[in-house]
């Protein structure tokens, strides 16, 4: 007996996989969550969400952007998970009633960063009195300027040099006339003091996986006053009940356990590892 098989279409059995795909793809539970882009930028996010992806069945969608545009996105209900650095900022936020409870996650550091010459002789290990010299000289430096966790960080540096009145802000002007907000990423940040031999402040992550360096070098680091705490928080259901709360507190549930903790703790650039988990802190 002979057996007459009809020929197979490929271009419709690879048509039929394609349609298959995007159902399965668009049925698979998401989460946007607003975050910095130092989580990003430091290619932490390409390390830690696939495996959250492996464990839940979640996918995330990551806006990265400064810390402050971060809170305010999630304060006006446009992200169900909020992952940010700026402690005073994050309680603040639980304050409000924007979140329930803040959940440490991991830490890293900042670090000034600036051309290996240090023409304003701020190598050590005394931030304040760094960023002093760099004023006194005049001396390049870029600030973020974009109410970033590091820009909220550098700030408060700048007000313990004692360069402005009590209780105030530091001017510019008292900052030196090299310095320059770009209201920008920290990638961006870095690429202008690469390109231009400035000073400027970064967080190590970000440092770490940055390939444009130039002649910049790590300045000042160790000072206590440079630690970088690292939060997540789920948002506010009872304030923004469409939100997909349940997976986002699957989210911060698997971050701040031992299996995400030890994810963070793997990540590694050369060797480095770029931050260090402490939930249970």
């Amino acid at each position: 007996m002979k057996y007459f098989h009809r020929p197979i279409n490929a271009l419709k059995v690879a048509g039929a996989i394609v349609l298959s795909m995007a159902a399965w793809t668009a049925n698979a539970e998401t989460l946007t969550m607003a975050s910095t882009t130092s989580t990003e930028q430091s290619g932490l996010f390409g390390h830690l969400l696939p495996a959250f992806r492996q464990a839940s069945g979640i996918d995330v969608k990551v806006v990265a952007v400064g810390t402050g545009q971060a809170i305010d996105m999630a304060k006006r209900g446009d992200a169900d998970v909020l992952f940010v650095h700026d402690t005073a900022a994050e309680e603040k936020f639980v304050a409000e009633g924007f979140a329930a409870k803040r959940f440490p996650v991991m830490y890293n550091d900042f670090i000034l960063v600036g051309p290996k010459a240090d023409p304003a002789g701020a190598k050590g290990s005394d931030i304040v009195a760094a960023l002093r010299k760099i004023a006194a000289a005049n001396a390049p430096f870029v600030s973020r300027g974009d109410k970033s966790g590091t820009d909220a960080a550098e700030r408060r540096l700048w007000t313990l040099t004692g360069l402005g009145e009590a209780a105030q802000p530091v001017s510019s002007e008292k900052k030196g006339t090299g310095y320059k907000e770009c209201g920008c990423g920290m990638g961006p940040a870095l690429n202008m003091a690469a390109s231009s031999g400035a000073y400027v402040l970064a967080d190590r992550g970000t440092w770490l996986s940055f390939k444009n360096r130039a002649d910049l070098a790590v300045l000042v680091e160790g000072d206590k006053r440079l630690f970088n705490q690292y939060g997540v928080m789920v948002v506010s259901p009872a304030k923004f009940p469409q939100l997909n709360s349940a997976g986002a507190q699957k989210f911060v549930d698997w971050v701040t356990s031992p299996a995400g903790q030890s994810t963070i703790a793997a990540y590694k650039i050369g060797g480095e590892q770029l931050f260090f988990p402490n939930a249970d802190r």
